[in-house]
């Protein structure tokens, strides 16, 4: 009897052996997968996802650049007191201008709110003189469950050497009035600008604020 358990506790080892191996290939996770928490000064995931232009996109085609990676969802008012008073846009302009890599990434599901077709996004982000680098659909949630993000939006910040050396709020300022922008510390220049200075980040992670992910 225990021969048999045996042999069935070496069957689970190695299946799930098998099973991390090919998500690690892939470059992502399995739908559905949460993990608790990303950590700030480790290693990013990697992931792949297709962009509004039906471009295959990887994190790790942008090794040797900043990344930011922006979780959005234009039903929440708290992205849209950064749309709407163009504070989102300028950081997009200011940072791709010194060629920073900006990825929007909305992973509301089908039905959710913010959930949109890959055109509908183009006309919003047209519509709104935004500047990311690519719009990803992140459909399935799992980006958003890998780097937990919780909140729309969520913010962080990749270097060059792929380490993610801020994670969190855009600002400090968590309310929906765009006037409270002009007097808010904003984290995600805050952490580029040190970071491309050589020096640490001083806050690398806080807690992100806004609507929930729609998963």
């Amino acid at each position: 009897m225990r021969k048999r358990e045996n042999f069935f506790v070496f069957l689970v080892l190695i299946m799930s052996f098998v099973c991390l191996g090919a998500q690690a290939e892939s470059g992502g996770v399995a739908p559905g997968t949460h993990f608790s928490k990303v950590t700030v000064n480790t290693k990013a995931p990697l992931f792949t996802l297709t962009d509004t232009k039906n471009k295959v996109i990887k994190l790790s085609d942008f090794k040797g650049k900043y990344v930011v990676l922006e979780w959005f969802n234009f039903g929440c008012p708290f992205v849209k007191k950064h749309y709407e008073s163009g504070n989102m846009q300028k950081l997009q302009k200011d940072y791709t201008g010194k060629g920073v890599v900006w990825l929007s990434i909305c992973s509301s599901a089908p039905g959710k709110q913010g959930h949109e077709s890959a055109a509908e996004y183009n006309r919003d982000f047209a519509e709104k003189n935004a500047a990311p680098t690519a719009i990803l659909i992140d459909t399935e949630g799992k980006v958003g469950h890998l780097y937990d993000a919780k909140t729309t939006p969520a913010m962080y910040v990749i270097n060059p050497e792929g380490i993610l050396v801020y994670a969190g709020a855009i600002d400090d300022t968590p309310g929906t009035d765009a006037s409270e922008i002009a007097t808010a510390k904003n984290y995600v220049a805050a952490a580029l600008d040190e970071s491309m200075a050589g020096k640490p980040v001083t806050t690398p992670e806080t807690k992100s604020y806004g609507c929930s992910v729609k998963y």
